[in-house]
């Protein structure tokens, strides 16, 4: 039995959601007293009757056929010993009706998920989670700020479709998978003291990767496509920002694929040419992060990464909801 197995009936559940099956499943997993971290405007929701009534319920009744589909179903033991399984999809349905004042297409519609179980004792203790709502803003044309540099598009899944894959995965492998994304984080976080090029890309990425960012941000292709449509504008924008990989976050791995999460993740101050369209306002904010990597012999070649950006936009005072209201009045009567 493999740890990812804990969740297998949940998931089941979750393919075609019933309410009240969903919820008896996650309330047979989780701990009682255990808090599920879901993203902002969600926050801390206690236990499974929180995390059912507050999101999941809004989102089923927004799409009334609603059904989750998994890309990645991974588990490992971090460094301190504590074990996680991590899954990355995406629920889809038919997008029939407003969710948190989006308003709804009438058509089939994704949101993609990053889902992280820390487990004790054959029982999930803690739950992280961020849905990629600006995600569906997008599909619904109803996104109200910037748009974002890279590709917007349906976020595929492995190239080498075994994200799946539920036998155990070669340990030995997934050592070596740890060790080379270990090492491409340490040597990310040199750019601030020895200039881009200690960042070494081209050592640590394939030539043809993908990184598959959140909706805002978008899809970029190659290392190229990394640095212009992300990285230089990250790091223009947040130049002091410092990530939390032993300190503050998790991580594992199984096989080819690593996984970190943290929530929060990072931490810097939004100052020079600011980021996203939002003013430099100098202002320290905190950032969740939840990443998956696929590598591929000695290079990572896929890096699946969801960003809390509605989080980072409350931090700094900006009301997403409250724009998308404004710029959508003549779509739906909001009052």
């Amino acid at each position: 039995m493999t740890d990812r197995s804990l969740i297998d009936s949940l998931r089941q559940a979750q393919r075609d959601v019933d309410i009240g099956v969903v919820r008896d499943e996650l309330a047979a997993v989780l701990r009682p007293g255990s808090i599920v971290h879901l993203c902002y405007p969600f926050e801390d929701l206690d236990g499974a009757d929180g995390f059912t009534a507050r999101a999941l319920v809004p989102l089923a009744e927004a799409f009334p056929d609603l059904e989750r589909r998994d890309l990645i179903v991974m588990d490992g033991v971090t460094k301190d010993g504590a074990t996680w399984i991590g899954c990355c999809g995406h629920w889809t349905g038919t997008f029939a009706r407003p969710f948190l004042d989006i308003p709804p297409t009438g058509h089939q519609a994704a949101m993609r998920f990053h889902e992280f179980y820390r487990v004790e004792d054959g029982q999930v203790v803690e739950m992280q989670v961020v849905w990629d709502i600006p995600e569906l803003m997008v599909q619904a044309g109803a996104w109200p700020l910037a748009p974002g540099l890279g590709r917007e598009w349906h976020v595929p899944g492995p190239a080498t479709q075994d994200g799946l894959e539920l036998g155990g995965r070669d340990r030995d492998r997934a050592a070596q998978s740890l060790a080379l994304v270990g090492d491409m984080l340490v040597h990310l976080g040199k750019h601030a003291t020895e200039g881009v090029a200690a960042m070494r890309l081209d050592t640590f990425w394939h030539p043809s990767m993908s990184w598959y960012g959140p909706s805002g941000i978008g899809t970029c292709r190659g290392v190229a496509g990394f640095r212009n449509w992300h990285q230089i504008p990250f790091l223009n924008g947040m130049p002091d920002r410092t990530s939390g990989t032993d300190a503050m976050g998790h991580l594992f791995a199984d096989g080819d694929y690593v996984a970190f999460t943290a929530w929060p993740g990072m931490n810097m101050s939004v100052s020079d040419d600011g980021w996203l369209g939002i003013a430099p306002a100098g202002k320290r904010i905190t950032m969740r992060t939840l990443d998956f990597w696929r590598c591929e012999g000695e290079t990572i070649r896929e890096n699946w990464v969801l960003i809390d950006l509605l989080d980072v936009h409350a931090q700094l005072g900006v009301d997403v909801f409250a724009r998308l209201r404004e710029f959508n009045k003549a779509r739906l009567p909001f009052g």
